[in-house]
């Protein structure tokens, strides 16, 4: 809709782990480029993207995001961060229980200087971030589906643990780390109130919905009033003050 007009900009921090695909994410999403072969990207030191974003309400938000280096060890999100913006997304390797786990301290970081303001807070699991594509033998399709959805669980809701025999195939444990992390995640969200996505960073329709959902959020519908007189009378009040 190129008639839209734009009319709000919000500040999106998206932080995680290093190599988590945090980059090769927003790449695809923004410019739709990224391949498997140029997925290598250099590690990011601090990088700014701007999209504009239907939602459907007839006028485009404006999200400013904010790249961030990935987190190692103890290493903190800078202070900045948390201060001036309005929306956090927290991304992890489904394959890499490091970090999944490093998220709790980034959200506690979070909560710790948010004060009163409200904060909103995504987390993405990317199931094409650089270790999740060392899986051997496993079509990425089988998988992620498109939309942003997985089908990873049995259909007994039972887990199915390698017992490291003779006969244990490892890209059958690696599929069982995949799954028992997901659901580790999906967990730790429900308990936090926090919506959970996944997405593959090589098809860029599954990005959409994180970030269209995220700007409705951030920039809700104002509703008007069903009643007419009110209207007026505040109408009305502010002609008089106004005098």
């Amino acid at each position: 809709m190129l008639t839209s007009k734009i009319s709000k900009i919000g500040k999106v921090v998206v932080c995680g782990g290093k190599g988590v695909g945090k980059t090769a994410m927003l790449e695809q999403l923004i410019y739709g480029h990224v391949t498997i072969d140029s997925q290598e990207l250099h590690s990011t030191i601090e990088d700014t993207y701007v999209a504009s974003v239907d939602t459907g309400k007839g006028s485009r938000d404006m999200l400013r995001i904010y790249d961030t280096a990935g987190l190692q060890g103890n290493v903190q999100l800078p202070r900045h961060y948390l201060l001036f913006s309005d929306a956090f997304i927290l991304v992890y390797d489904p394959s890499d229980p490091a970090s999944l786990d490093m998220l709790a301290g980034i959200k506690s970081d979070i909560d710790k200087y948010k004060e009163k303001k409200e904060m909103i807070i995504i987390v993405i699991a990317n199931m094409h971030s650089r270790q999740a594509r060392l899986t051997s033998g496993v079509p990425i399709n089988t998988l992620s589906t498109g939309g942003g959805s997985t089908q990873l669980h049995s259909p007994n809701g039972n887990h199915h643990h390698s017992n490291g025999g003779a006969h244990s195939s490892p890209q059958i444990s690696n599929n069982d780390l995949i799954e028992s992390n997901l659901n580790r995640a999906n967990n730790w969200c429900a308990r936090e109130r926090i919506k959970h996505y996944t997405v593959n960073a090589m098809e860029r329709a599954s990005l959409y919905e994180p970030f269209i959902q995220l700007a409705i959020r951030l920039y809700p519908t104002q509703t008007k009033s069903s009643f007419p007189q009110l209207r007026q009378l505040t109408q009305k009040t502010s002609k008089v003050d106004n005098s």
